[in-house]
């Protein structure tokens, strides 16, 4: 039996943050917690053991720092994927290649 993979996601965009919770939680393994504003995002990281943080469309250059910033001290390792669109296939291939480490991939792992 495999364990639930946490999934964090965050999108400006409440109707497309919806959609890709909607996805995510279709998925057997996977649970997706979503959030369209920064302002408790310290606190959500501490609330909640995320493997993954998808990052989508509307954040400043300045903000999706900040996430990566605070996702990195909270939970080192995380592995972060930025994710603009393009379908329930390419949104499930990212999450995948970014859990198995597949070099290439549209997300970034720190250590």
């Amino acid at each position: 039996m495999n364990s639930r993979t946490n999934i964090l996601v965050l999108n400006r965009n409440e109707s497309i943050l919806e959609v890709i919770l909607r996805l995510i939680n279709n998925h057997e393994n996977w649970y997706g917690v979503g959030q369209s504003e920064l302002d408790n995002l310290a606190h959500l990281m501490n609330k909640g053991h995320f493997e993954l943080v998808l990052i989508g469309s509307g954040f400043s250059p300045a903000e999706e720092q900040e996430i990566v910033k605070t996702s990195n001290e909270l939970n080192p390792g995380i592995k972060i994927v930025h994710h603009w669109g393009g379908g329930s296939g390419l949104l499930t291939n990212e999450i995948l290649a970014a859990l198995e480490g597949v070099k290439g991939g549209n997300y970034e792992i720190s250590y």
